[in-house]
């Protein structure tokens, strides 16, 4: 490649970049700030509605059932109604059942807003892992991953100080609970982005005004090279690599869910009572989290490396979550713990979403990133519930973590069990592309 293409390669996609990045980021940052919220509200709902811990548990974990259900068909109909639409409609309607959670009086309401909004917000992320493969090649795809899963750690930096400050600033308000005031302000913007969505983003590059014919044709060359092996849904399904990298996603997701709805609990748990702190102290994880994310998603792409950069990283989540448990009442040491655990867990997310999309190629991609992760995100429903189950059976987080930290050392052995030969797809042609070399296994 000569000097004057790659200029033009980096300006591209420098250009392409700031144009749909910051957009998917900040919705991305309401789709994991709207799941997780619940957690913050926890601590003046539960009171207010007389809820127990498995109720609450089984209430942040039913999210998952709803989103389960319906993320195949969402992803499977996004190449053929476009990205742009179907995100609209995601962020519009769960932004309204978000806003709708300040209505929750009684046990019933609280699961089926709670089921809700996993309906309405499934597809989201899953569709937009896929939709940035219409835009980057493979060279690019651990760094970008690392951008909009920046979404998360945002979420907890500015999040958890802003849930915090909602509840305690607007409790009594209009006779509405804090926690009422943080569904309501938290969920309204997803509507307004949704509408955004609209207009903002095209469904793929050939799609883009803003850029120039010799651009979109230097992106189609990028993303589909010469040989490119596309598969159909039906191949993907029987694919036993999908599969293994499903069950390692379940145990990440374990990890990951655990902290996002109970890290304030466990703070609670450690000494800190009042709410603000607890917001700030809840900051601190993702700080670190956000930061090695960066780091290691560059070093993966550099090195075209990511099994290790997800397995490591799982091992280390295991070991530090179990470690806070031992150093549970010392608040500075188990904030360290939970810290690299924190850290640790979302490195392994970032990259690991470099795999799927590696794997799988063609339209039928997407529904095959959407099993992975629907699978996967059953962790999502396993994790809280039975963390609400031990913390009501034993009056302790503890139990439950160490069960976590189990699933995320599984979850790094089944990382690097990644690596074992499988049988391998049999490749359909692509339309106007050629089949003229065997894809290569991961």
């Amino acid at each position: 490649m000569n000097k004057n293409k790659i200029e033009l390669k980096a300006a591209l996609y420098k250009k392409i970049s700031w144009r749909l990045l910051p957009f998917l980021l900040i919705c991305y940052i309401f789709a994991y700030l709207d799941r997780v919220n619940i957690g913050f509200a926890k601590l003046q709902m539960q009171s207010d509605l007389g809820f127990s811990d498995a109720v609450y548990g089984l209430g942040a974990g039913i999210f998952f059932i709803g989103y389960a259900l319906f993320e195949i068909p969402s992803n499977l109909l996004l190449p053929k109604i476009g990205a742009r639409k179907t995100f609209s409609r995601i962020l519009i309607l769960w932004g309204l059942t978000s806003a709708c959670m300040f209505l929750v009086k009684s046990e019933t309401s609280f699961y089926i807003l709670r089921f809700l909004l996993g309906v309405f917000e499934a597809g989201f992320a899953p569709g937009m892992i896929f939709y940035l493969t219409y835009w980057y090649g493979q060279d690019r795809m651990a760094r970008v991953m690392a951008t909009v899963m920046l979404a998360a750690p945002l979420a907890g930096i500015f999040g958890g100080p802003l849930s915090a400050w909602i509840m305690s600033s607007f409790h009594a308000t209009a006779s509405m609970a804090g926690w009422q005031w943080m569904f309501l302000v938290e969920g309204v913007p997803c509507v307004l982005l949704g509408i955004m969505a609209l207009w903002f983003l095209p469904d793929r590059p050939s799609d883009a005004k803003w850029l120039t014919l010799e651009e979109q044709q230097l992106v189609t060359e990028d993303i589909a090279p010469a040989g490119a092996q596309h598969h159909s849904f039906r191949q993907i399904a029987k694919d036993p690599r999908v599969y293994l990298m499903a069950a390692a996603y379940f145990c990440l997701i374990c990890g990951i869910y655990t902290l996002g709805f109970w890290l304030p609990t466990i703070i609670r748990e450690a000494g800190v009572t009042d709410i603000l702190q607890i917001g700030l102290y809840s900051a601190i994880p993702y700080i670190l989290a956000a930061i090695a994310m960066q780091v290691f998603s560059r070093r993966s792409d550099r090195l075209n490396e990511r099994r290790w950069h997800t397995a490591v990283p799982a091992l280390l989540a295991a070991l530090f979550l179990a470690a806070s448990t031992i150093f549970s009442t010392q608040l500075v040491i188990s904030m360290v713990c939970l810290t690299i655990a924190t850290a640790a867990v979302w490195v392994a997310y970032t990259i690991f979403w470099t795999l799927p999309s590696q794997h799988l190629k063609g339209d039928s991609a997407a529904g095959g990133i959407a099993l992975i992760n629907t699978i996967g995100l059953m962790g999502g429903f396993f994790s809280p519930t039975i963390m609400g189950y031990a913390k009501t059976l034993t009056g302790s987080t503890q139990a439950g973590l160490l069960v976590m930290a189990a699933l995320l050392l599984l979850g790094s052995i089944l990382l690097v069990a990644n690596r074992l030969p499988v049988r391998k797809l049999n490749p359909i042609p692509a339309h106007g592309i050629k089949t003229t070399r065997k894809e290569k296994v991961l």
